[in-house]
Protein backbone atom coordinates (compact mmCIF):
# COMPACT_ATOMS: atom_id res chain seq x y z
CA UNK A 1 0.00 0.00 0.00
CA UNK A 2 1.61 3.51 -0.96
CA UNK A 3 2.54 5.80 2.14
CA UNK A 4 2.12 9.12 2.74
CA UNK A 5 6.06 9.42 2.99
CA UNK A 6 7.35 12.99 2.29
CA UNK A 7 10.78 13.39 0.61
CA UNK A 8 13.32 14.40 3.18
CA UNK A 9 14.63 18.59 2.89
CA UNK A 10 11.56 19.63 0.73
CA UNK A 11 9.63 22.60 2.58
CA UNK A 12 6.40 22.25 4.26
CA UNK A 13 4.53 23.73 1.78
CA UNK A 14 6.52 21.51 -1.01
CA UNK A 15 5.69 18.41 1.19
CA UNK A 16 2.14 19.41 1.39
CA UNK A 17 1.40 20.13 -2.27
CA UNK A 18 3.07 17.17 -3.24
CA UNK A 19 0.39 15.16 -1.06
CA UNK A 20 -2.80 17.18 -2.53
CA UNK A 21 -1.69 16.42 -6.29
CA UNK A 22 -1.24 12.43 -5.52
CA UNK A 23 -4.50 12.71 -3.28
CA UNK A 24 -6.11 14.26 -6.58
CA UNK A 25 -4.65 12.15 -9.15
CA UNK A 26 -6.59 8.87 -7.38
CA UNK A 27 -10.07 11.26 -7.12
CA UNK A 28 -10.24 12.46 -10.24
CA UNK A 29 -10.60 9.14 -11.89
CA UNK A 30 -13.70 8.43 -9.76
CA UNK A 31 -15.13 11.74 -10.39
CA UNK A 32 -16.99 13.30 -13.94
CA UNK A 33 -14.19 15.68 -15.23
CA UNK A 34 -16.85 18.83 -14.95
CA UNK A 35 -17.67 17.81 -11.29
CA UNK A 36 -13.62 17.40 -10.48
CA UNK A 37 -12.55 20.67 -12.30
CA UNK A 38 -15.51 22.83 -10.57
CA UNK A 39 -15.24 21.52 -7.11
CA UNK A 40 -11.33 20.90 -6.32
CA UNK A 41 -9.85 23.79 -8.66
CA UNK A 42 -7.78 26.07 -6.67
CA UNK A 43 -7.99 23.62 -3.24
CA UNK A 44 -4.80 22.68 -0.98
CA UNK A 45 -3.88 21.22 1.62
CA UNK A 46 -3.17 23.89 4.49
CA UNK A 47 -1.95 20.80 7.29
CA UNK A 48 -1.09 17.43 8.52
CA UNK A 49 -1.37 17.09 12.14
CA UNK A 50 -2.05 13.91 14.26
CA UNK A 51 -4.46 11.99 12.21
CA UNK A 52 -6.00 15.44 10.73
CA UNK A 53 -5.77 16.38 7.28
CA UNK A 54 -6.94 20.52 6.91
CA UNK A 55 -7.86 20.97 2.89
CA UNK A 56 -8.56 24.93 1.98
CA UNK A 57 -11.60 25.62 -0.08
CA UNK A 58 -11.05 28.99 -2.04
CA UNK A 59 -14.81 30.17 -1.43
CA UNK A 60 -17.52 30.13 1.37
CA UNK A 61 -20.06 28.35 -0.92
CA UNK A 62 -17.59 25.43 -1.47
CA UNK A 63 -17.63 24.55 1.94
CA UNK A 64 -21.59 22.68 2.14
CA UNK A 65 -20.86 21.34 -0.99
CA UNK A 66 -17.68 19.17 -0.10
CA UNK A 67 -18.97 18.38 3.34
CA UNK A 68 -21.52 16.83 1.62
CA UNK A 69 -20.79 15.26 -1.15
CA UNK A 70 -16.92 15.06 -1.66
CA UNK A 71 -15.85 14.54 2.22
CA UNK A 72 -16.19 10.83 2.40
CA UNK A 73 -14.27 10.25 -0.83
CA UNK A 74 -11.67 12.36 -0.31
CA UNK A 75 -11.38 10.41 3.40
CA UNK A 76 -11.39 6.99 1.91
CA UNK A 77 -8.44 8.09 -0.74
CA UNK A 78 -6.37 9.77 1.68
CA UNK A 79 -6.61 6.38 3.84
CA UNK A 80 -5.68 4.30 1.58
CA UNK A 81 -2.37 6.27 1.10
CA UNK A 82 -1.53 6.81 4.64
CA UNK A 83 -4.82 5.00 7.25
CA UNK A 84 -2.86 6.50 9.86
CA UNK A 85 -5.40 9.66 8.91
CA UNK A 86 -8.55 9.54 10.93
CA UNK A 87 -10.11 12.99 10.11
CA UNK A 88 -10.21 16.00 7.16
CA UNK A 89 -11.60 19.25 7.99
CA UNK A 90 -12.28 22.16 5.65
CA UNK A 91 -11.09 25.66 5.99
CA UNK A 92 -12.42 28.67 3.54
CA UNK A 93 -8.97 30.79 2.30
CA UNK A 94 -10.17 33.31 0.07
CA UNK A 95 -7.01 33.61 -0.68
CA UNK A 96 -6.15 30.42 -2.91
CA UNK A 97 -8.19 31.54 -5.85
CA UNK A 98 -6.49 32.15 -8.62
CA UNK A 99 -3.18 31.95 -6.82
CA UNK A 100 -0.84 28.98 -7.99
CA UNK A 101 1.89 29.37 -5.71
CA UNK A 102 -0.34 28.16 -2.79
CA UNK A 103 -3.33 25.88 -4.64
CA UNK A 104 -2.78 23.77 -6.68
CA UNK A 105 -3.18 24.09 -11.00
CA UNK A 106 -5.67 22.04 -11.54
CA UNK A 107 -6.24 22.58 -15.50
CA UNK A 108 -2.58 22.56 -15.97
CA UNK A 109 -2.04 19.02 -14.01
CA UNK A 110 -4.93 17.11 -15.27
CA UNK A 111 -5.61 18.56 -18.91
CA UNK A 112 -8.12 17.19 -20.87
CA UNK A 113 -7.20 14.61 -23.77
CA UNK A 114 -6.58 16.67 -27.08
CA UNK A 115 -8.67 15.82 -30.31
CA UNK A 116 -7.00 16.27 -33.88
CA UNK A 117 -9.16 19.37 -35.73
CA UNK A 118 -8.36 20.60 -38.98
CA UNK A 119 -6.28 24.10 -38.56
CA UNK A 120 -9.09 26.50 -37.95
CA UNK A 121 -12.08 24.79 -38.11
CA UNK A 122 -14.44 22.78 -35.81
CA UNK A 123 -13.63 19.67 -37.74
CA UNK A 124 -11.47 16.26 -38.16
CA UNK A 125 -10.51 14.33 -40.64
CA UNK A 126 -11.06 10.66 -40.94
CA UNK A 127 -10.03 7.79 -43.40
CA UNK A 128 -9.95 8.66 -47.22
CA UNK A 129 -10.87 12.09 -46.89
CA UNK A 130 -14.15 11.84 -45.13
CA UNK A 131 -14.50 15.09 -43.19
CA UNK A 132 -17.02 15.28 -40.06
CA UNK A 133 -17.37 18.09 -37.39
CA UNK A 134 -16.23 17.57 -34.13
CA UNK A 135 -17.82 15.14 -31.20
CA UNK A 136 -17.96 17.68 -28.20
CA UNK A 137 -16.54 15.75 -25.37
CA UNK A 138 -18.47 17.22 -23.11
CA UNK A 139 -21.59 15.63 -24.87
CA UNK A 140 -22.15 12.54 -22.70
CA UNK A 141 -24.90 10.09 -21.60
CA UNK A 142 -23.65 10.46 -17.82
CA UNK A 143 -24.42 14.22 -18.45
CA UNK A 144 -27.58 14.04 -20.25
CA UNK A 145 -30.66 14.66 -17.59
CA UNK A 146 -33.22 12.23 -18.08
CA UNK A 147 -36.78 12.78 -17.46
CA UNK A 148 -40.10 12.00 -18.43
CA UNK A 149 -39.80 14.10 -21.55
CA UNK A 150 -36.48 12.57 -23.33
CA UNK A 151 -36.51 9.38 -21.26
CA UNK A 152 -37.25 7.12 -24.39
CA UNK A 153 -34.77 8.89 -26.62
CA UNK A 154 -32.39 8.55 -24.16
CA UNK A 155 -32.68 5.18 -23.57
CA UNK A 156 -32.64 4.40 -27.39
CA UNK A 157 -29.66 6.38 -28.10
CA UNK A 158 -27.93 4.24 -25.25
CA UNK A 159 -28.80 1.42 -26.76
CA UNK A 160 -27.62 2.35 -30.53
CA UNK A 161 -24.15 2.90 -28.30
CA UNK A 162 -24.02 -0.62 -27.20
CA UNK A 163 -25.02 -1.97 -30.26
CA UNK A 164 -24.26 0.29 -33.50
CA UNK A 165 -26.79 -1.41 -36.53
CA UNK A 166 -28.45 -3.04 -34.27
CA UNK A 167 -32.13 -3.67 -34.33
CA UNK A 168 -32.74 0.51 -34.07
CA UNK A 169 -31.32 1.08 -36.91
CA UNK A 170 -31.66 3.97 -38.26
CA UNK A 171 -32.57 5.76 -34.94
CA UNK A 172 -34.71 8.89 -35.56
CA UNK A 173 -34.97 11.71 -32.90
CA UNK A 174 -37.01 14.88 -32.97
CA UNK A 175 -38.47 17.79 -31.49
CA UNK A 176 -38.47 21.36 -31.15
CA UNK A 177 -35.15 23.70 -30.96
CA UNK A 178 -32.84 23.65 -27.89
CA UNK A 179 -34.46 20.45 -26.15
CA UNK A 180 -31.18 18.13 -26.35
CA UNK A 181 -31.36 16.84 -29.53
CA UNK A 182 -27.80 17.29 -30.46
CA UNK A 183 -26.49 16.48 -27.28
CA UNK A 184 -28.02 13.15 -27.51
CA UNK A 185 -26.74 13.00 -31.15
CA UNK A 186 -23.07 13.70 -29.99
CA UNK A 187 -23.01 11.73 -26.66
CA UNK A 188 -23.86 8.49 -28.70
CA UNK A 189 -21.22 9.26 -31.15
CA UNK A 190 -18.84 9.52 -28.04
CA UNK A 191 -19.72 6.67 -26.85
CA UNK A 192 -19.70 4.40 -29.62
CA UNK A 193 -16.07 6.23 -30.37
CA UNK A 194 -14.76 5.11 -26.30
CA UNK A 195 -15.56 1.34 -27.27
CA UNK A 196 -14.86 1.47 -30.73
CA UNK A 197 -11.74 3.79 -30.89
CA UNK A 198 -11.02 2.49 -34.59
CA UNK A 199 -14.64 3.04 -36.08
CA UNK A 200 -15.32 5.52 -38.55
CA UNK A 201 -18.12 7.78 -37.02
CA UNK A 202 -19.33 11.06 -38.98
CA UNK A 203 -21.25 14.19 -37.57
CA UNK A 204 -22.33 16.03 -39.69
CA UNK A 205 -25.45 18.69 -40.42
CA UNK A 206 -27.46 18.70 -43.15
CA UNK A 207 -26.16 21.76 -44.56
CA UNK A 208 -23.04 20.79 -44.33
CA UNK A 209 -23.90 17.13 -46.27
CA UNK A 210 -25.74 19.37 -48.87
CA UNK A 211 -22.45 21.65 -49.33
CA UNK A 212 -20.61 18.62 -49.98
CA UNK A 213 -22.49 17.48 -52.59
CA UNK A 214 -22.79 20.90 -54.66
CA UNK A 215 -19.00 20.82 -54.28
CA UNK A 216 -18.67 17.03 -55.64
CA UNK A 217 -21.35 17.92 -59.07
CA UNK A 218 -18.85 20.90 -59.84
CA UNK A 219 -15.59 19.19 -59.31
CA UNK A 220 -17.22 16.16 -60.74
CA UNK A 221 -15.87 14.32 -58.60
CA UNK A 222 -19.59 11.88 -57.24
CA UNK A 223 -18.43 8.73 -57.85
CA UNK A 224 -15.58 9.79 -54.90
CA UNK A 225 -18.02 11.56 -52.58
CA UNK A 226 -20.37 8.17 -52.73
CA UNK A 227 -17.15 5.74 -52.31
CA UNK A 228 -16.09 7.82 -49.43
CA UNK A 229 -19.31 7.90 -47.39
CA UNK A 230 -19.43 3.64 -47.93
CA UNK A 231 -16.96 3.51 -45.90
CA UNK A 232 -18.29 4.92 -42.83
CA UNK A 233 -19.22 2.98 -40.09
CA UNK A 234 -22.17 5.45 -38.56
CA UNK A 235 -23.59 8.32 -40.06
CA UNK A 236 -24.96 11.05 -37.52
CA UNK A 237 -26.77 13.91 -38.94
CA UNK A 238 -28.57 16.49 -37.21
CA UNK A 239 -31.60 18.98 -39.04
CA UNK A 240 -32.81 16.62 -41.70
CA UNK A 241 -35.83 18.67 -42.28
CA UNK A 242 -33.36 21.03 -44.07
CA UNK A 243 -32.89 18.20 -47.35
CA UNK A 244 -36.10 19.56 -48.36
CA UNK A 245 -34.65 21.98 -49.81
CA UNK A 246 -32.86 20.36 -52.78
CA UNK A 247 -33.95 17.55 -54.84
CA UNK A 248 -30.80 16.35 -55.65
CA UNK A 249 -29.29 16.22 -52.40
CA UNK A 250 -32.22 14.01 -51.45
CA UNK A 251 -31.48 11.41 -54.11
CA UNK A 252 -27.71 11.36 -52.99
CA UNK A 253 -28.90 11.16 -49.49
CA UNK A 254 -31.15 8.15 -50.24
CA UNK A 255 -28.51 6.40 -51.95
CA UNK A 256 -26.30 6.82 -49.10
CA UNK A 257 -28.84 5.23 -46.46
CA UNK A 258 -29.71 2.62 -48.54
CA UNK A 259 -26.07 1.93 -48.79
CA UNK A 260 -25.47 1.72 -44.86
CA UNK A 261 -28.17 0.53 -44.33
CA UNK A 262 -27.83 -2.25 -45.94
CA UNK A 263 -24.09 -2.82 -45.07
CA UNK A 264 -25.67 -2.72 -41.09
CA UNK A 265 -23.85 0.44 -40.76
CA UNK A 266 -25.57 2.88 -37.95
CA UNK A 267 -27.26 6.03 -38.98
CA UNK A 268 -28.25 8.71 -36.48
CA UNK A 269 -30.68 11.57 -37.64
CA UNK A 270 -32.15 14.25 -35.74
CA UNK A 271 -35.23 16.93 -37.23
CA UNK A 272 -37.52 18.89 -35.65
CA UNK A 273 -40.74 16.60 -36.21
CA UNK A 274 -41.66 13.67 -36.93
CA UNK A 275 -41.27 11.85 -40.56
CA UNK A 276 -44.35 11.63 -42.03
CA UNK A 277 -44.59 15.54 -41.28
CA UNK A 278 -41.31 15.90 -43.31
CA UNK A 279 -41.51 17.83 -46.71
CA UNK A 280 -39.20 14.95 -48.15
CA UNK A 281 -39.67 11.81 -50.47
CA UNK A 282 -41.65 9.41 -49.54
CA UNK A 283 -39.08 6.82 -50.36
CA UNK A 284 -36.60 9.36 -47.53
CA UNK A 285 -39.89 9.20 -45.45
CA UNK A 286 -40.66 5.40 -45.96
CA UNK A 287 -37.02 4.25 -44.86
CA UNK A 288 -36.82 7.01 -41.59
CA UNK A 289 -40.34 4.72 -40.39
CA UNK A 290 -38.05 2.05 -40.80
CA UNK A 291 -36.22 2.34 -37.55
CA UNK A 292 -36.83 3.49 -34.17
CA UNK A 293 -38.75 7.20 -33.66
CA UNK A 294 -38.14 8.58 -30.40
CA UNK A 295 -39.62 12.47 -29.63
CA UNK A 296 -37.51 15.11 -27.09
CA UNK A 297 -40.10 17.46 -25.52
CA UNK A 298 -40.45 20.23 -23.46
CA UNK A 299 -38.64 19.61 -19.89
CA UNK A 300 -40.99 19.27 -16.59
CA UNK A 301 -40.72 21.38 -13.85
CA UNK A 302 -38.26 18.46 -12.09
CA UNK A 303 -36.21 17.96 -15.01
CA UNK A 304 -35.54 21.47 -15.51
CA UNK A 305 -34.58 22.06 -11.77
CA UNK A 306 -32.19 19.03 -12.55
CA UNK A 307 -30.61 20.30 -15.58
CA UNK A 308 -29.78 23.27 -13.90
CA UNK A 309 -27.99 21.48 -10.76
CA UNK A 310 -26.11 19.97 -13.23
CA UNK A 311 -24.95 23.18 -15.74
CA UNK A 312 -24.19 25.24 -12.97
CA UNK A 313 -22.03 22.31 -11.56
CA UNK A 314 -20.22 22.82 -15.05
CA UNK A 315 -20.05 26.36 -14.73
CA UNK A 316 -18.37 25.90 -11.74
CA UNK A 317 -21.01 28.22 -9.55
CA UNK A 318 -22.88 26.95 -6.52
CA UNK A 319 -26.39 28.69 -6.19
CA UNK A 320 -28.92 27.95 -4.14
CA UNK A 321 -31.93 26.03 -4.50
CA UNK A 322 -34.11 29.00 -4.70
CA UNK A 323 -32.68 30.70 -7.19
CA UNK A 324 -32.61 27.44 -8.83
CA UNK A 325 -36.45 26.90 -8.43
CA UNK A 326 -36.85 30.43 -9.18
CA UNK A 327 -35.28 30.01 -12.85
CA UNK A 328 -37.67 26.60 -13.31
CA UNK A 329 -40.69 28.06 -12.95
CA UNK A 330 -40.15 30.73 -15.51
CA UNK A 331 -37.74 29.31 -17.80
CA UNK A 332 -40.09 26.77 -19.18
CA UNK A 333 -39.86 26.28 -23.34
CA UNK A 334 -36.22 24.94 -23.52
CA UNK A 335 -32.96 23.65 -22.16
CA UNK A 336 -31.41 26.23 -24.52
CA UNK A 337 -33.56 28.71 -22.17
CA UNK A 338 -32.18 27.94 -19.06
CA UNK A 339 -28.70 27.62 -20.25
CA UNK A 340 -29.29 31.19 -21.40
CA UNK A 341 -30.59 32.63 -17.95
CA UNK A 342 -27.71 30.55 -16.21
CA UNK A 343 -25.00 32.07 -18.44
CA UNK A 344 -26.01 35.56 -17.19
CA UNK A 345 -25.88 34.60 -13.65
CA UNK A 346 -22.51 33.38 -14.22
CA UNK A 347 -21.61 36.62 -16.25
CA UNK A 348 -22.65 38.25 -13.12
CA UNK A 349 -20.63 36.45 -10.47
CA UNK A 350 -17.57 36.39 -12.56
CA UNK A 351 -17.78 40.60 -13.12
CA UNK A 352 -18.88 41.29 -9.94
CA UNK A 353 -17.85 38.56 -7.85
CA UNK A 354 -21.64 38.02 -6.76
CA UNK A 355 -23.82 35.10 -5.68
CA UNK A 356 -26.72 34.81 -7.91
CA UNK A 357 -29.90 36.01 -5.92
CA UNK A 358 -33.66 35.47 -6.94
CA UNK A 359 -33.89 39.35 -7.02
CA UNK A 360 -30.72 39.54 -9.56
CA UNK A 361 -31.85 36.48 -12.09
CA UNK A 362 -35.58 38.42 -12.19
CA UNK A 363 -33.38 41.50 -13.25
CA UNK A 364 -31.61 39.65 -15.36
CA UNK A 365 -35.30 38.01 -16.96
CA UNK A 366 -36.69 41.20 -17.57
CA UNK A 367 -33.50 42.53 -19.35
CA UNK A 368 -33.88 39.01 -21.61
CA UNK A 369 -37.75 40.16 -22.05
CA UNK A 370 -38.99 37.29 -20.21
CA UNK A 371 -40.25 39.14 -16.93
CA UNK A 372 -41.72 36.42 -14.22
CA UNK A 373 -42.48 39.45 -12.07
CA UNK A 374 -46.34 40.68 -11.75
CA UNK A 375 -47.00 43.53 -13.89
CA UNK A 376 -47.09 46.80 -12.48
CA UNK A 377 -50.38 48.11 -11.41
CA UNK A 378 -52.75 50.17 -13.69
CA UNK A 379 -52.33 54.03 -13.60
CA UNK A 380 -54.43 55.40 -10.35
CA UNK A 381 -53.85 52.33 -8.46
CA UNK A 382 -51.22 52.61 -5.85
CA UNK A 383 -48.69 49.48 -5.35
CA UNK A 384 -48.34 47.78 -1.88
CA UNK A 385 -45.14 48.95 -0.52
CA UNK A 386 -42.08 47.21 -0.27
CA UNK A 387 -41.95 45.60 3.39
CA UNK A 388 -38.97 46.82 5.70
CA UNK A 389 -36.95 43.67 6.34
CA UNK A 390 -36.78 42.17 9.68
CA UNK A 391 -34.15 39.90 11.65
CA UNK A 392 -35.29 36.91 10.38
CA UNK A 393 -34.65 38.37 6.62
CA UNK A 394 -31.38 39.56 7.44
CA UNK A 395 -30.18 35.62 9.30
CA UNK A 396 -31.80 33.98 6.31
CA UNK A 397 -30.69 35.77 3.61
CA UNK A 398 -26.89 36.10 4.90
CA UNK A 399 -27.42 31.92 5.74
CA UNK A 400 -28.37 31.38 1.88
CA UNK A 401 -25.57 33.49 1.13
CA UNK A 402 -22.66 32.15 2.83
CA UNK A 403 -23.93 28.21 2.86
CA UNK A 404 -24.14 28.51 6.76
CA UNK A 405 -26.64 27.39 9.02
CA UNK A 406 -28.75 29.63 10.69
CA UNK A 407 -28.79 28.28 14.17
CA UNK A 408 -24.66 28.35 14.08
CA UNK A 409 -24.68 31.55 13.29
CA UNK A 410 -26.93 32.72 16.24
CA UNK A 411 -25.57 30.00 18.36
CA UNK A 412 -22.13 30.07 20.20
CA UNK A 413 -19.82 28.29 17.44
CA UNK A 414 -16.89 30.26 16.90
CA UNK A 415 -15.45 28.34 13.77
CA UNK A 416 -13.85 30.74 11.86
CA UNK A 417 -16.13 29.85 8.73
CA UNK A 418 -19.58 31.14 11.04
CA UNK A 419 -17.36 34.29 12.22
CA UNK A 420 -17.59 36.31 9.51
CA UNK A 421 -21.39 35.94 8.58
CA UNK A 422 -22.21 36.10 12.05
CA UNK A 423 -20.46 39.71 12.02
CA UNK A 424 -22.39 40.69 8.67
CA UNK A 425 -25.53 39.68 10.10
CA UNK A 426 -25.15 42.17 12.95
CA UNK A 427 -23.71 44.68 10.56
CA UNK A 428 -27.16 44.41 8.39
CA UNK A 429 -29.26 44.38 11.55
CA UNK A 430 -27.75 47.45 12.70
CA UNK A 431 -28.02 49.31 9.52
CA UNK A 432 -31.36 48.71 8.50
CA UNK A 433 -33.33 47.01 11.42
CA UNK A 434 -32.41 50.37 13.79
CA UNK A 435 -32.41 48.93 16.92
CA UNK A 436 -29.71 48.58 19.55
CA UNK A 437 -26.86 46.90 19.67
CA UNK A 438 -28.32 45.67 23.02
CA UNK A 439 -31.01 44.23 21.20
CA UNK A 440 -29.05 42.67 18.15
CA UNK A 441 -27.50 40.79 21.16
CA UNK A 442 -29.96 39.29 22.46
CA UNK A 443 -31.34 38.36 19.26
CA UNK A 444 -27.66 36.60 18.89
CA UNK A 445 -28.50 34.34 21.67
CA UNK A 446 -27.41 37.33 24.27
CA UNK A 447 -24.13 38.24 23.37
CA UNK A 448 -23.14 41.12 25.06
CA UNK A 449 -23.64 44.82 23.34
CA UNK A 450 -19.63 45.17 23.21
CA UNK A 451 -19.63 42.36 20.85
CA UNK A 452 -22.12 43.35 18.24
CA UNK A 453 -20.43 46.84 18.25
CA UNK A 454 -16.74 45.60 17.80
CA UNK A 455 -18.48 42.91 14.99
CA UNK A 456 -20.16 46.08 13.40
CA UNK A 457 -17.19 48.73 13.63
CA UNK A 458 -14.82 45.67 12.01
CA UNK A 459 -16.90 44.95 8.88
CA UNK A 460 -17.73 48.47 8.04
CA UNK A 461 -13.71 49.30 8.35
CA UNK A 462 -13.02 46.27 6.19
CA UNK A 463 -15.70 46.90 3.39
CA UNK A 464 -13.52 50.08 2.62
CA UNK A 465 -10.10 47.94 2.14
CA UNK A 466 -11.81 44.84 0.95
CA UNK A 467 -13.77 45.37 -2.63
CA UNK A 468 -15.43 41.75 -2.31
CA UNK A 469 -16.55 41.76 1.24
CA UNK A 470 -18.27 45.16 -0.29
CA UNK A 471 -19.62 43.70 -3.22
CA UNK A 472 -20.43 40.43 -0.77
CA UNK A 473 -22.90 42.42 1.41
CA UNK A 474 -23.81 44.81 -1.17
CA UNK A 475 -25.56 41.62 -3.29
CA UNK A 476 -27.18 40.41 0.11
CA UNK A 477 -28.25 44.22 0.58
CA UNK A 478 -29.94 43.65 -3.09
CA UNK A 479 -31.62 40.34 -2.25
CA UNK A 480 -33.23 42.20 1.23
CA UNK A 481 -34.69 45.09 -0.97
CA UNK A 482 -32.75 47.69 0.82
CA UNK A 483 -30.54 49.03 -2.23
Amino acid sequence: MPTMALAAGASTDTKLRDLWIEILSAIAPKLQRSQFITWFKDTAVLGLDAGTLVIGLPLPMFLSWHMEHYRALTLAVVQDIDPSVHQIVYKVDVGLKDNHERSVDILTLFPEPRRRKLPGRAEVMLAEGIVSKVLNPRYSFDNFVVGANNRLAQAASQSVAMQPGGKYNPLFLYGGVGLGKTHLLQATGNAILKQMPKATVVYTTTEDFTNQVIEAIQHQKMEQFRRRYRLVDVLIIDDVQFLARTERTQEEFFHTFNALYEDRKQIIISADRPPQELKLEDRLVSRFERGMIADVSEPDYETRIAILTEKASEYQIFLDMTVLQFIAEHATRSVRELEGILMQAVALYELEQRMPTVRGIAEIMRKLNKDPLVEEPPVGFESTPKRAPTFQDVIECVSRYYSVSVQDMIGASRVREILLPRQIAMFLGKKHLRVSFVRIGELFSGRDHTTVMNAVEKIDEKMQNDPQLLREVRAIEQELGVV
